[in-house]
């Protein structure tokens, strides 16, 4: 590493002329340009300028050297380009990991992106398993649910809330609860990550007041969107999120129960495999998902 930068300050001083304008190039003192210069010639034995107080020439060997020195300055310059255009260059293919359920947000959220920057690609991995990010090589990943330790670097882009759900074929048969006490004689969805033992529901009114019960789900899935489906069909009761439901709300297909109660939401993170700077491809995906998971309904800030 020494010799490549005294390799690039001797290049310089040929290309300045003198040891002064190389150190202003440089930002160096010309002493401390001097010897680097000096330092080179010894480490290897040979002269590479001869020196007056009037000018420098370079000597035959010198002469040989400068042109591989400046060849490795150019190198660097082309290789700091493109390290800049990898930062800044919004081209290249960016490997998104999604759960089922986010994969419908995706789309229209990186569509404008897409759109005005012809050069990028996208690949979308869809899956409820945690991909292994490194192995699979995902450049950004969606999460939801607590963060476990790891050396990924998590950003919150939002929190979605639940609803609790049923249709109304389902309610006409086995009634509406009433109460958080209630819910616990009904048929049940849940998905696997949640139904370990049971599924845990905890709901807060509005005076303060926190229910918390365990539910045996007759249903278990690892994918919302099959929780939500079957929910519609009238299978039972679950726990949907807000904007994965709104859809199937408005249009009555589910309901939303015991309204007065509030259930905890869940956040929602973008993962990155690696820490520092990210490229230009990661750091507007992220923009436009945030911006654009924040505009679902339900989604809180």
């Amino acid at each position: 590493m020494d010799d490549l930068q005294a390799m690039s300050v001797f290049a310089a001083v040929v290309r300045a002329g003198s040891m002064s304008g190389a150190a202003r190039q440089l930002g160096m003192t010309p002493s401390a340009v001097s010897q680097r210069v000096r330092a080179l010639e010894t480490a290897h034995g040979v002269t590479l300028l001869h020196r007056s107080t009037r000018k420098l020439a370079l000597t035959e060997v010198g002469q040989r050297v400068h042109a591989h020195c400046e060849a490795l300055v150019q190198s660097a310059a082309q290789a700091r380009e493109q390290l800049q255009l990898a930062r800044d260059a919004l081209d290249g293919e960016l490997r998104l990991a999604a759960p089922v359920g986010f994969a419908r947000h995706v789309g229209p959220a990186l569509a404008p992106l897409l759109a005005q920057h012809p050069a990028l690609k996208l690949r979308l991995l869809v899956d409820d398993a945690m991909i292994d990010l490194i192995e699979a090589r995902v450049d950004l990943a969606l999460r939801a649910g607590r963060m476990p330790d790891s050396s990924w670097v998590a950003r919150r882009l939002c929190s979605f809330g639940w609803v609790l759900c049923a249709s109304p074929a389902y309610l006409a048969r086995a009634g509406v609860p009433e109460t958080p006490a209630d819910l616990a004689r009904h048929e049940w969805l849940g998905g696997d990550a949640r139904s370990e033992g049971g599924l845990m529901l905890e709901l807060a009114a509005a005076d303060g007041r926190v229910e918390r019960l365990r539910v045996e789900p007759r249903i278990v899935s690892n994918n919302q969107l099959t929780i939500e489906q079957l929910c519609a069909a009238g299978l039972g009761l679950a726990l949907l999120v807000r904007p994965d439901a709104d859809e199937d709300l408005r249009a009555g297909r589910v309901v939303p129960l015991l309204t007065g109660w509030r259930l905890p939401s869940t956040p929602v993170w973008g993962v990155t495999p690696q820490r520092g700077a990210q490229p230009a491809k990661v750091r507007h995906a992220l923009a436009a998902l945030e911006a654009a998971l924040r505009r679902l309904p339900g989604a809180e800030v």
